[in-house]
């Protein structure tokens, strides 16, 4: 496909993500037929449709979010915005007095218990209203400075819209059992945790805070990786990005190799039980080779019952 053959939302696209055209190749091969089957839902539903992306760090969320934020709004002329749980991780500062209170790897951002719950649910309710007037203050989280942007600069969204994404590295997740929590699944865990407060309180969290929120969700997605093994490499590429990006602004708190692999060990242990448990449950499944391109596409017939199949 040549440059001249992109149309310009496409340009545009690409240019914002540094994407070469063999990634639109593959989107709209496999992104176009799901944008048209959440066209569909949403035709169906009496207020905003709610889309819920699970898929590793690294996986390409934003990236593909963005894409169906696009093609939406573009070829069928929806209002859709895309949100991630990380936008909702607590303040720093708050972090940091949930790990002197509870365990010391709370400080570092990611599992449950490190988000504000209440804001996110108030956030969606305020979106998914079909008759909205005024607009929504969405926050933003920023990665580089491992902070949340102050609220005069939230993005602020004007109703009413047709379509929502709200993709996180966790959503769906199940809580695990305790048998599952005894054994440590990582160096993190064993040397960090050897007792398991840190996870057993990650796992409350899980089973506490977040139903609420699948509970309002009306459609699953999940970018499956072939492994855990990935993560690494993709989030290397992820953070080399971010760097890129940050050029000309405030210098990003990038990560090293030994940094970013004790990190990635945070989040290890959900993402190997969201690999294991996830991809029968979800309502289209988009499995990734190795070099995180798109191999094959599931997608159940009803897209309906989900709630019955996570809780």
């Amino acid at each position: 496909m040549s440059d001249a053959a992109v149309g310009s939302w496409r340009q545009q696209f690409l240019h914002r993500h540094q994407l070469d055209t063999g990634y639109l190749a593959s989107a709209q091969h496999w992104f176009d037929p799901l944008a048209e089957a959440l066209v569909a839902h949403r035709n169906g539903a009496s207020r905003p449709l709610l889309v819920g992306v699970n898929g590793c760090q690294g996986s390409g969320k934003t990236t593909f979010c963005d894409y169906l934020c696009t093609v939406l709004g573009a070829e069928h002329g929806l209002r859709t915005i895309a949100l991630s749980l990380d936008d909702f991780y607590l303040p720093r500062t708050e972090r940091r007095a949930l790990a002197e209170r509870v365990h010391p790897l709370l400080v570092t951002r990611g599992v449950p218990g490190t988000h504000e719950m209440p804001l996110l649910l108030a956030t969606l309710d305020a979106l998914l209203e079909p008759r909205g007037a005024r607009p929504v203050a969405v926050p933003r989280f920023d990665k580089g400075a491992d902070d949340r942007v102050p609220r005069p600069q939230w993005d602020r969204v004007t109703l009413p819209l047709d379509i929502v994404l709200l993709e996180g590295w966790c959503l769906g997740a199940e809580q695990q059992s305790e048998a599952q929590l005894a054994t440590p699944c990582n160096a993190l865990e064993q040397q960090e945790d050897p007792l398991g407060h840190w996870r057993h309180y990650v796992n409350q969290c899980l089973a506490t805070d977040f139903p609420p929120l699948h509970a309002r969700i009306d459609r699953w997605v999940m970018l499956q990786a072939p492994s855990f093994d990935c993560v690494y490499r993709w989030r290397r590429e992820q953070e080399d990005k971010l760097i890129a990006r940050r050029s000309g602004q405030a210098p990003a708190r990038a990560m090293d190799a030994s940094a970013l692999a004790r990190f990635i060990q945070h989040y290890e242990r959900l993402t190997r039980h969201c690999l294991e448990t996830l991809p029968g449950k979800m309502d289209d499944l988009l499995q990734l080779d190795q070099q995180r391109r798109i191999v094959a596409r599931q997608q159940r017939p009803e897209p309906h019952g989900l709630r019955e199949r996570l809780f």
